[in-house]
């Protein structure tokens, strides 16, 4: 299976499989010597691709946490010109909660304090974290445009979009990437045609949650098909799951989350797993 995939139409490459650090910053996060080993842990396996967002933190009073954890890392191993890092802006933490505002003002306002938390002058890749139903969707990405245009983003992607939504943003400006909630037991945007569409367009499609999330693990561990493949395979269920991923095209890039240093080291061996076409076709009808 290749181990390096094209970025969408952004001329760079990626490894297969990327760092979602979500977990990093959250309550339940590590003590920040862990966290540092985790994105250590990816970078030494050969991982290049982190995603992170601004509101990855604690509550409204913690934003940008995430980004400035990411940031510290990646300077103290000398990686920060070799690693990219998309993020995005458009929730808030009020108490901890999470609330969309897709509003200009605050797209811009977010924009600006990643730049200073990334210690950046341009993101690479800067995603709409969702659609903010108060707010129409052009407005948005018009604002994104506009900070591109700038030259604060490099490019601009879309996150819990469905297939209309993206077609809304491409009459506004190129887009690069779409990032779904996606996994071999939630198989949504395969079947509503985000995934096919990204293929299509040249985006790149970006599952997260490729092996269920903080609450949803449990079931795919839990799952007798997908545990009898692992057990074939000699590996874990989430290689399985992140294998069929993989498997399911090259504009494809998983990004399991993790707080423990074996769990990045176990997702990133899922490059070398090959399903076979009964492995694939069991794990299609799950």
């Amino acid at each position: 299976m290749k181990k390096q995939r094209p970025l969408g139409n952004s001329g760079k490459n990626v490894t297969a499989i990327g760092l979602g650090a979500m977990p990093l910053s959250l309550n339940t996060r590590p003590d920040e010597a862990t966290a540092m080993q985790v994105i250590a842990a990816f970078i030494g396996g050969g991982g290049n691709f982190i995603d992170t967002a601004n509101v990855y933190c604690i509550n409204d009073n913690d934003v940008g946490h995430n980004e400035r954890l990411i940031h510290k890392a990646l300077a103290k191993l000398g990686k920060l010109d070799e690693i990219i890092v998309a993020t995005k802006g458009g929730l808030t933490r009020p108490k901890g909660g999470w609330e969309t505002d897709g509003s200009p003002k605050w797209l811009r306002k977010s924009c600006e304090k990643s730049l200073k938390d990334l210690n950046t002058e341009c993101i690479f890749l800067y995603q709409l974290h969702a659609p903010d139903s108060k707010v129409p969707l052009m407005e948005s990405v018009g604002e994104l445009a506009r900070l591109k245009l700038e030259g604060k983003i490099k490019h601009i992607g879309l996150s819990n979009v469905n297939t209309q939504e993206i077609r809304t943003a491409l009459s506004v400006t190129p887009i690069l990437s779409v990032q779904n909630r996606c996994n071999v037991l939630e198989k949504k945007s395969f079947k509503n045609g985000v995934v096919d569409l990204c293929a299509k367009e040249g985006m790149v499609f970006i599952p997260h949650s490729p092996v269920g999330g903080h609450y949803d693990h449990v079931k795919l561990k839990d799952s007798k098909p997908i545990k009898k493949i692992a057990d074939k395979h000699g590996v874990s269920v989430y290689q399985i799951a992140l294998a069929w991923l993989l498997h399911k095209g090259d504009h494809i890039l998983p990004i399991p989350g993790a707080s423990k240093v074996s769990s990045i080291t176990d997702s990133l061996k899922a490059v070398n797993v090959i399903l076979g076409r009964d492995d694939i076709a069991l794990l299609d009808q799950l």
